[in-house]
């Protein structure tokens, strides 16, 4: 029996197609990446964004991902795999429905799918974490913790925490541990008075400096987006320009993630400075000429 995964967009690893690949590993089978000259049994395709060419999926593929459908969900018997691959979801769901975010249509509520050492390879030294919104179950949110605290693992919160169910038990927790560097998210102006209070409190507890990941061009104006970085710059914060998908062309927010997601420029330089600096006057001369 020959099989293949196909991973369609992006090209980045593929947490579903893995679970097929440990599936049949543990059966003896092999499975190898596809490849279109080649004749199998099975093709098992994914996509987890839009944008792939429908074209190229070979024809009775078994597709499925968030890029293709919100419905389409694995077998039980392999949705129950553990990889052990060092990274994946201890949770699946949310508490939220953010209405720029596929998450709560696509998983439901929140709730636990695996433990963290459910994930572990029993040797790295490291676990990215997929979760969507862990710290809204609190004491799984305690055990993963204690779990990677007792074997030395050091946590990558990929998808980001709530920072508005940071609490001192929390950030307590979160002192204890190795991680990589924090991720949050400052979607709107709305979420000012909340933003300011999660950073009072993580930086009340020595933890100074995190990442922000900051969605623009969904329903926010340039300004406000402006008005956004330029706070988390003046709380000594890192950003990152989220841009919304129809709003990729728009070349304001493109100088707004050339600016902000580059770190030391963000860090070294103000909006104005970084507009100043030669290669950047076309981006200046763009803004002017719509009175941004």
């Amino acid at each position: 029996m020959r099989l293949a995964i196909y991973n369609l967009n992006p090209k980045y690893r593929n947490y579903a197609l893995d679970k097929v690949k440990t599936y049949y590993a543990e059966q003896g089978i092999e499975v190898e990446p596809y490849f279109p000259l080649n004749q199998y049994d099975e093709v098992w395709a994914s996509s987890i964004f839009g944008g792939y060419n429908s074209a190229l999926i070979p024809p009775n593929a078994i597709v499925g991902g968030s890029g293709i459908d919100l419905k389409t969900t694995l077998p039980a018997e392999i949705e129950a795999v553990n990889p052990r691959l060092n990274y994946g979801f201890t949770t699946r769901g949310c508490i939220r429905k953010c209405p720029f975010c596929i998450v709560s249509e696509k998983e439901g509520y929140i709730r636990h799918d695996r433990d963290l050492l459910d994930l572990w390879d029993g040797k790295s030294r490291d676990i990215i974490l997929y979760d969507n919104n862990i710290l809204a179950m609190p004491q799984h949110f305690e055990k993963v913790c204690l779990d990677a605290r007792e074997h030395k693992i050091r946590l990558d919160f990929n998808q980001g925490l709530d920072h508005r169910l940071l609490t001192q038990e929390i950030a307590d927790l979160l002192k204890t541990i190795s991680h990589h560097e924090l991720r949050f998210a400052f979607d709107s102006m709305a979420l000012f008075a909340s933003v300011e209070h999660a950073l009072n409190l993580l930086q009340r507890n020595g933890i100074s400096r995190c990442l922000w990941y900051v969605l623009c061009g969904f329903d926010t104006s340039f300004e406000e987006d402006l008005a956004r970085l330029n706070y988390l710059r003046e709380r000594n914060q890192n950003a990152y320009v989220m841009r919304y998908n129809f709003a990729r062309a728009d070349k304001r927010l493109t100088a707004l993630s050339r600016w902000a997601n580059q770190h030391h420029i963000f860090q070294g330089m103000t909006w104005k400075q970084f507009l100043d600096v030669p290669v950047n006057q076309h981006y200046k001369k763009h803004i002017q000429a719509i009175g941004a």
